[in-house]
């Protein structure tokens, strides 16, 4: 395993970590889960990832019991907060009540004293954002998390939320957006904003939700037991790449994968990677060995004729719109 820092904080952080977005507490049962995280942890990953609305708050308490008992110094544990996690009016969004209770709330699923990231999911516009900054700053002086970050916020909001910060003397160091070959909304606005800032990519979805594994074919139907089928979520991410177009451009990456010495997901774990403005690729599991095979793109570097053969293929299918930055509205 390889490790970098996130952003331009002195916190290093496994430049794969492992995430558990639509596993824990639903797609699997909790003894795969644990099985994941063992092999997550065996592979050398230390920086994990969850967010309070996953599985209905059921994530966090998976992770944390699949972490008990390891040194909690070695861990780099991140969170989020934002979504709905219960049915009163203020048990959403970004407010102060929301925050306060929530972070208490995460940290007791999660079994430790303190988040090393704590969050924001989206960007609240309901919200003042002085309130959300000075929310967070009372977190992190409280020793509840020790950084602060963001997701799927676009280049303007980062830019506001960083001079909020400064003011208030808080760490924010980190963006958390989807990124992969197919999807690089965040290349023209957000990654030269957060590089000016000091803010580093932990990214997600970098093999476009299954799409980059090859495993789904132009002209037939998703594989059973897929993300595809499965209603439990994921499903409205996948079934937009689920082109014949993108599908066969897909199958033609695989030479280069196989130049690489790489399967198909590892090269799009390793493509992520070589941008020097990611820190981490979030990857998830429902089966140990999707761990073991994913860890291999850590330390992988891609030169220039193979990146530039990808963008040729790629190119009439990529996303790069920056206006298409999830909003508050969609959920991963």
């Amino acid at each position: 395993m390889e490790f970098r820092h996130l952003g331009r904080s002195g916190l290093e952080i496994s430049e794969i970590a492992y995430g558990n977005w639509l596993t824990h507490g639903s797609q699997v049962e909790e003894d795969a889960a644990l099985a994941c995280v063992r092999a997550a942890l065996d592979c050398g990953i230390t920086t994990f990832d969850t967010a309070d609305v996953y599985a209905e708050t059921r994530a966090e308490s998976v992770l944390g019991r699949a972490l008990k008992g390891e040194r909690r110094e070695g861990l780099e544990i991140f969170t989020k907060v934002y979504w709905p996690t219960g049915p009163g009016r203020n048990d959403r969004g970004l407010s102060r009540k929301h925050i306060m209770e929530s972070i208490d709330g995460s940290l007791s699923r999660l079994g430790t004293d303190y988040v090393d990231l704590y969050q924001a999911h989206r960007f609240d516009y309901a919200t003042p954002l002085e309130e959300t900054m000075s929310a967070f700053a009372d977190v992190v002086r409280s020793g509840k998390a020790l950084y602060i970050g963001v997701s799927e916020w676009n280049a303007e909001q980062i830019r506001a939320g960083a001079e909020l910060a400064r003011e208030l003397r808080v760490p924010l160091i980190s963006n958390q957006p989807q990124y992969s070959m197919l999807w690089r909304v965040i290349e023209a606005e957000v990654v030269p904003t957060s590089e000016e800032l000091g803010l580093g990519q932990i990214v997600w979805s970098p093999i476009a939700q299954g799409v980059l594994t090859g495993k789904y074919l132009p002209g037939q139907p998703p594989p059973a037991g897929s993300r595809a089928t499965d209603d439990k979520g994921g499903q409205d991410f996948v079934s937009r790449m689920l082109t014949d177009d993108v599908l066969t451009r897909v199958q033609q990456l695989r030479p280069l994968a196989d130049e690489a010495g790489l399967s198909l997901a590892q090269l799009a774990v390793a493509w992520v990677l070589q941008n020097p403005n990611v820190s981490a690729a979030i990857i998830g599991a429902s089966r140990p060995e999707q761990v073991h095979e994913n860890v291999k793109a850590a330390g992988v570097t891609l030169d220039e004729g193979l990146l530039t053969k990808i963008d040729v293929i790629l190119d009439p299918v990529v996303s790069r719109d920056p206006a298409l930055t999830l909003s508050p509205t969609t959920r991963p």
